[in-house]
């Protein structure tokens, strides 16, 4: 049985991911023509990297204990050094001896794709803890009448 406490943690945690990757994406396509780095080097794409949080809980009706779902938490925010574009630009300042620059790995077009679906996932969990919230007012009204 899930309560609504437990519900509303679970919505949190996916706010709180849904807001990394809305981050994370942002600096993505902030850094889509960025060649040089603090570390040196283009800028690398960025990803989330996240798993289910399972807990382990005594259940109210039959005393045994059982996982359940507890939201969810990010494992890492990994740095794609794959698929870096060579583009031949002699006159750029980071270009080599053959006069390639070696360009970020972010594709606009993608990110562009990640971060609706990520806008569109906040959105749903923002909706399902106002919903959540909205119960536990009503059960309040209800207990106090």
């Amino acid at each position: 049985m899930m309560s609504v406490f437990n519900s509303m943690k679970i919505n949190a945690s996916g706010l709180t991911l849904e807001r990394l990757k809305l981050d994370t994406i942002s600096s993505n396509i902030a850094n889509v023509n960025t060649t040089r780095t603090a570390e040196g080097g283009p800028y690398y794409r960025k990803e989330v990297i996240f798993e289910e949080m399972v807990e382990r809980a005594q259940s109210r009706l039959t005393g045994q204990f059982e996982k359940r779902t507890a939201g969810v938490k990010v494992t890492e925010v990994y740095e794609d050094q794959e698929n870096l574009r060579r583009v031949f630009d002699p006159e750029h300042v980071d270009a080599d001896e053959e006069g390639y620059v070696l360009m970020p790995n972010v594709n606009l077009l993608d990110e562009m794709v990640r971060l609706i679906e990520a806008q569109r996932s906040y959105e749903a969990n923002a909706t399902a803890l106002k919903a959540s919230k909205a119960m536990l007012n009503k059960a309040l009204d209800i207990s106090k009448g």
